[in-house]
């Protein structure tokens, strides 16, 4: 038998996997590395994060990434070699990571790559017919596995997409493994770049499910706060934003997309929700001359209006009214104290925060992706219809380190 293969088996069949999970977002900050010890696999998944950092990239690295990053005109060389780049300096950033911990490459079973979201382009963007979903991570996993010499699972949203989704959120798996209930309502929330959200009603089935997105979480907060104050990666605890006035005008004209009336479940990207975008609306709802704490001040309330309104929509059918709700926060955005009030305003349920749920909602994502890895490993394969936009799929590919 191949070596590599008698390995898989062995981690396989281990009691507790250690396993590495690494997820870099669109709001291209840096890497999150939780290392994470799994025990289980579907609903009698057990999940402890060990350690976790997220390891901030520096400016040349988030240059190089915007160059091809949510863009339609691109030098493909640059996109080919970026590839192979990410793979490498992820693999480097694992190593250091462990030699932080004090850990070595031994003490790995698998390490479970996200990569890097270049493109994310579903139908309802690209609008091309005879054109699947699709959407493109970069960071290759061999790459990874070579240097760190540890076997990787990545590339998991192409296996979404072939089963018939458009290749995001993913987080609803490890959030049903997770977090399901059957004394509340759980809405788990994720503000990064793109908000989305998992309901869990208080029913405890894989059937009774929901995820979308929302749309913009950080995203065109971020990119509008670069614009303006480039020394700074996004608007610290909301600091700019809250010496602004919300200016309704645009904020009509912002809601105003057909992406707010489409149907769930939906996802979107920075694709749709860019400068471009903002630019747009400022021009048709004549606000060009805002200042730009008031710009900022609206795009917040953006964010939050229609994430509240997006839940609120959802579980009008989707829960039972006597059940408890409490929605669990995480994400970039959760330290975001302004859109943080903006939804305890809006939504007539308990907000709080995953922390409360035993997992930091920092490193959330990164463990929801090494739980994934643990399901292509040990899990058994979910024979359950796709349900509301779900596929029920092992994902990712498994790369050898020799």
């Amino acid at each position: 038998m191949n070596p590599n293969i008698q390995s898989l088996i062995s981690v396989s069949q281990k009691s507790v996997r250690n396993i590495i999970g690494l997820m870099s977002g669109t709001s291209l900050d840096g890497l999150d590395v939780a290392y994470c010890k799994i025990s289980g696999s579907g609903t009698s998944t057990k999940a402890e994060v060990v350690h976790f950092t997220t390891f901030p990239y520096d400016e040349e690295t988030k240059s190089e990434i915007r160059k091809v990053f949510a863009q339609k005109t691109i030098d493909f060389q640059h996109l080919a070699l970026l590839n192979e780049w990410i793979g490498i300096k992820h693999g480097k950033i694992v190593l250091d990571c462990l030699q932080q911990w004090k850990l070595n490459t031994t003490d790995v079973d698998l390490i479970a790559s996200h990569g890097q979201t270049v493109m994310h382009a579903p139908k309802s963007l690209h609008q091309k017919d005879k054109f699947p979903n699709a959407t493109l991570q970069i960071g290759d996993g061999d790459h990874l596995a070579v240097t760190t010499q540890c076997i990787t699972v990545s590339d998991f949203r192409q296996k979404h997409l072939a089963a018939g989704g458009e290749g995001a959120p993913l987080a609803v798996y490890g959030d049903y493994f997770l977090f399901n209930s059957t004394t509340e309502n759980r809405i788990l929330l994720n503000i990064g770049g793109i908000a989305n959200f998992t309901l869990l009603p208080k029913s405890g089935s894989f059937d009774s499910i929901f995820v979308t997105d929302t749309g913009t979480g950080n995203t065109l907060i971020d990119a509008y706060t670069r614009l303006h104050f480039p020394d700074l990666d996004y608007d610290i605890d909301a600091t700019i934003a809250k010496t602004g006035n919300v200016n309704q005008s645009l904020l009509e004209q912002l809601k105003s997309d057909a992406f707010f009336s489409a149907k769930f479940p939906k996802s979107t990207g920075p694709e749709l929700f860019s400068l471009t975008f903002l630019d747009n609306a400022l021009n048709q709802s004549n606000t060009t001359s805002l200042k730009v704490a008031d710009v900022l001040a609206t795009l917040t309330l953006f964010t939050a209006e229609t994430i509240a309104e997006a839940i609120l929509k959802v579980t009008a059918t989707q829960i039972d009214k006597n059940t408890a709700t409490t929605v669990y926060v995480s994400g970039g955005g959760f330290h975001n104290p302004l859109i943080l009030k903006y939804l305890k305003e809006l939504l007539p349920f308990s907000i709080d925060s995953t922390t409360s749920l035993g997992i930091n909602g920092d490193a959330k994502e990164a463990l929801l992706f090494a739980i994934l890895a643990n399901e292509t490993i040990s899990g058994s394969l979910n024979s359950s219809k796709k349900n509301n936009g779900i596929p029920a799929v092992s994902m990712g590919k498994i790369s050898f380190p020799r």
